[in-house]
């Protein structure tokens, strides 16, 4: 059985005063855990590089693109979820979101559409990039929306629990477009 090898790096921390979430850089501490992607992936025959096309998830996954002589193919479908007005609550207003997947703000997105716009750029993906090794930047909502498609017991606990670690990865096999194998990777413990 060949497989499809793809790691999701969420991004590494990012200035949250920066309020355009397109632009949003990274912090002095984000930049310098951009290595322990680069140190992670180095070794895992990555054959292409994709990101989300907001700047703090493309700045954490071009260091090892650059080591690997790859380019960073952006798509914009794996982009975070729109939040609309700024929420100061944002631990209740996510606990809202996984309680009810249609819940959203004026103007934001709702976690069924991040899932089915992030799953249906994954499904084109494997079909592009079949058997393949591929790492993608992304976000944390949206790679738990997409960990949660394949694994329904993932839920806002498990969200939370993740939601300080910046970067944070998950590798997934696929068998085609089926799931068969999720691993969490915490890179400040390996």
């Amino acid at each position: 059985m060949s497989l499809t090898s793809v790691y999701f790096v969420r991004h590494a921390e990012s200035d949250i005063s920066v309020l355009d979430d397109n632009m949003r850089p990274l912090t002095a501490k984000g930049r310098k855990d951009c290595a322990l992607v680069t140190d992670f992936l180095k070794d895992k025959g990555i054959d292409v590089v994709l990101s989300s096309p907001y700047k703090r998830s493309v700045d954490t996954v071009a260091g090892f693109a650059d080591s690997a002589g790859l380019q960073v193919e952006l798509i914009e479908d794996f982009r975070e979820r729109k939040v609309g007005d700024w929420v100061e609550d944002f631990k209740g207003y996510s606990r809202k979101q996984w309680e009810d997947f249609s819940f959203k703000q004026p103007e934001g997105e709702n976690l069924f559409e991040v899932q089915a716009r992030n799953i249906a750029a994954l499904e084109e993906v494997l079909i592009k990039y079949k058997d393949k090794f591929i790492a993608v930047g992304t976000h944390g909502t949206a790679l738990s929306t997409i960990v949660n498609h394949y694994d329904n017991t993932y839920n806002h606990e498990d969200f939370w629990a993740m939601a300080g670690l910046m970067p944070w990865m998950v590798k997934m096999d696929f068998d085609g477009n089926r799931c068969v194998c999720i691993e969490k990777i915490d890179l400040f413990e390996i």
